[in-house]
């Protein structure tokens, strides 16, 4: 199923949530060949609203399916169950809520298209008051007084109220999610499903035909060489017209025309007298009693008989010619070169290599460019280019024997910070994990480790050094990451992570970018799979 399609379905569906329409939101939702677990909540919610429990519980075993750390999806169906006396699985789900809330104490849920926040205080009242149904009375009041310790918004005098009832032995009421409460589809994916004409319809500005309503596109026609004549109608001989005296301008747009000459007929007479012409490369008016038409036809051959229009000329087919040197009678001067030198390529040696006087000449246009290549290369085999990556890229040329100490100065006073804070790192030929440039404080490590073919390229941050931590190994970020609280690590896709331990099964501890958090263990991986945490 097209997203597009899905998305359109999902948007007239919460449309019917607004209008209380439950059956009209069913009705959208069973159009859906492939449902997601935001669309079965709202199936679910549908359910709840006309009070078919049974439905209500099997939509919501399907949201948990799709997504099962659907923290909300639990709390939900936990207080379907207790409708339906389930007492037990919803114990179960009250638990599985909890876990999946990972210690928080509230999740907003807005940024799925949730406009609710589940706290922590919420779940443990809905398991008090499976406890009450039950019978267990004493459990049920210490969850709630666990309940009152738990901090978050939201929660007014329930808590105090609810203890209240348990001392009277008063079964407490589930709480729910609020009716018309679902997950929406975020409004800039919606605005986009409506088709837009980034064109538009074509629209004639001017035309050299009367009452021209013509919108569409005319072939191109072949231009020759030489004079251009713009077509006009074909029921017109001729759009030349021959000023029969001299005219002065005598207004704003009117041209100054010598007697005899020729003018191109642009537009047709006006309410005036006055009709627009071209001379000489200008538009401008002229009185239309004063022009003749004029007889244009002349042969080919006769080029000097061609009436000039203002129009310039299409361009000629012929390319330029290539400038020819000045000869000179005075002959080169001579230049000596040592045995260590390499004379510069000249224009023979450079276009056309030495043939044995059996073969025919061939031309060999690469010569030039290999010679200047050998020529570049002798001169910098004892450099390299070092490219190094940062907020943006800088390239700089070093000695190959430069240590790793003298090259982090030299990389520092180019970006304008300070040594110490910056950190270099490299990749491996084939590998995507950058690893530190070790040894910086080696005396026999250089830039000649981590060249190759005369290029080295490094990755460089700025950040401050993990005092008394020590890195475990190095992962790959998979998918980006961006945080939901101070203590989480924000990161993009394809940057290295250090990481400094483990939190537990699913969270690990990591360090990227200079800054120090916890990530998700499945959004990055491990390259080398003999390193263990």
């Amino acid at each position: 199923m097209l997203y597009t399609e899905l998305l359109r379905l999902w948007d007239e569906a919460v449309q019917k949530v607004d209008a209380k329409d439950w059956d009209g939101v069913l009705a959208k939702l069973d159009e859906i060949s492939e449902p997601t677990s935001r669309t079965l909540f709202i199936a679910a919610s549908a359910y709840l609203a006309l009070g078919d429990l049974d439905q209500a519980m099997k939509a919501l075993d399907l949201t948990i399916a799709k997504d099962q750390r659907l923290a909300v999806g639990f709390f939900q169906r936990a207080a379907v169950m207790m409708q339906v006396d389930r007492l037990e699985e919803a114990l179960s789900d009250c638990i599985w809520a909890q876990k999946h809330m990972r210690a928080n104490i509230v999740i907003d849920y807005r940024q799925l298209g949730l406009r609710f926040k589940l706290y922590s205080w919420q779940v443990l009242y809905n398991a008090a008051a499976v406890y009450c149904r039950m019978g267990q009375w004493e459990q049920a009041r210490e969850v709630l007084l666990s309940a009152s310790q738990e901090k978050g918004g939201g929660r007014g005098g329930n808590i105090e109220v609810a203890l209240d009832s348990i001392m009277r032995e008063e079964i407490l009421a589930p709480l729910l999610v609020p009716e018309g409460t679902v997950f929406r589809p975020r409004k800039q994916d919606v605005e986009q499903l409506q088709q837009k004409d980034f064109l538009g319809k074509a629209k004639v500005i001017s035309s050299m035909i009367p009452n021209d309503d013509f919108g569409g596109f005319e072939p191109l026609r072949l231009q020759k060489p030489g004079f251009y004549e713009p077509q006009g109608d074909g029921s017109q001989d001729s759009r030349y017209m021959r000023v029969q005296t001299p005219y002065m301008a005598r207004g704003a747009g009117q041209l100054t025309v010598p007697g005899g000459a020729m003018v191109f007929l642009f537009a047709e007479e006006d309410r005036d007298g006055m009709v627009t012409v071209i001379y000489d490369g200008q538009r401008g008016l002229l009185p239309v009693s004063l022009l003749q038409p004029a007889d244009v036809k002349s042969s080919k051959s006769k080029k000097d008989n061609r009436i000039p229009s203002g129009i310039p000329l299409p361009p000629g087919l012929k390319p330029p010619t290539r400038p020819k040197a000045q000869s000179s009678s005075a002959p080169p001067a001579r230049v000596s070169f040592t045995s260590t030198d390499i004379p510069p390529p000249s224009y023979n040696t450079a276009t056309h290599a030495p043939l044995p006087a059996s073969e025919p000449p061939r031309y060999t246009a690469n010569a030039a460019r290999d010679q200047h290549a050998d020529a570049a290369r002798g001169a910098e085999a004892g450099s390299v280019v070092v490219k190094v990556h940062y907020t943006y890229t800088v390239a700089l040329s070093v000695p190959l024997d430069m240590p790793y100490s003298e090259l982090k100065e030299r990389i520092a006073q180019k970006l304008g910070q300070s040594a110490s804070q910056l950190r270099l790192r490299h990749k491996m030929h084939g590998s995507r994990v950058l690893i530190p440039l070790g040894g910086e404080a080696e005396p026999g490590r250089n830039v000649q480790e981590v060249a190759e073919a005369g290029r080295a390229t490094l990755w460089c941050q700025k950040e401050d050094p993990l005092h008394n931590r020590s890195i475990l190994c190095q992962m790959v970020a998979l998918y980006d990451y961006s945080a939901e609280g101070p203590e989480d690590l924000e990161f993009s896709e394809g940057d290295t992570i250090d990481i400094l331990g483990e939190v537990n099964e699913e969270w690990l501890e990591g360090h990227c970018a200079g800054n120090i958090g916890i990530f998700p263990s499945c959004f990055a991986y491990r390259e080398n799979l003999s390193e263990s945490l």
